[in-house]
């Protein structure tokens, strides 16, 4: 009986000793141009947040109800805000505009631009890319001119409103991506 107490110690010891955090690697955070590491910026929760209220709040100042999506440069969802009086369309049409706008960034400035390159004025959706339309409304957020997000709002009348209050949203926040 004393071995199997004196083995259970001894395990005990072990698994503590092996539980201790281990100690960060001499170059943490990453050095930017080191083989193998790549660094990038992200967006916060806190920035996305303020960038939908600061879109909607403009949107209603114009007199458009819209709902606004923000996304991080990956597409994952951090912040989405819809209005009072808004359509069930706006939901995935808000996240596809400003998809649109992270995923063509490098080609065009908006989603407006790319919508205009291919004469599209619905929204028509582009079938060999899932999540990319053609239609105004999306702007990609840049820190430093790195893409670090986008912002999509619909339910404004015209794809070109869309883009203001997308706009207004990270202008609201301009001095936080500089």
């Amino acid at each position: 009986m004393r071995l199997v107490f004196a083995a259970a110690a001894a395990s005990l010891l072990a698994t503590s000793a092996l539980a201790q955090p281990l100690p960060a690697p001499a170059s943490y955070p990453p050095v930017t141009g080191e083989k193998g590491v790549v660094t990038h910026h992200g967006l916060s929760m806190a920035l996305a947040d303020q960038i939908a209220h600061a879109a909607v709040d403009a949107c209603r100042k114009m007199g458009f109800h819209t709902t606004i999506t923000v996304l991080d440069a990956s597409g994952a969802l951090k912040a989405f805000l819809r209005d009072d009086m808004t359509g069930p369309h706006t939901i995935s049409l808000s996240k596809d505009k400003a998809y649109t706008a992270i995923t063509l960034s490098n080609r065009f400035a908006t989603s407006g631009t790319f919508a205009t390159a291919r004469n599209s004025t619905l929204g028509s959706p582009m079938t060999n890319i899932q999540g990319v339309v053609g239609v105004a409304g999306g702007v990609p957020i840049k820190y430093r001119g790195e893409v670090i997000g986008g912002v999509g709002s619909s339910g404004a009348v015209g794809g070109d409103k869309d883009e203001l209050c997308s706009q207004a949203g990270i202008d609201a926040v301009a001095d936080q991506l500089r």
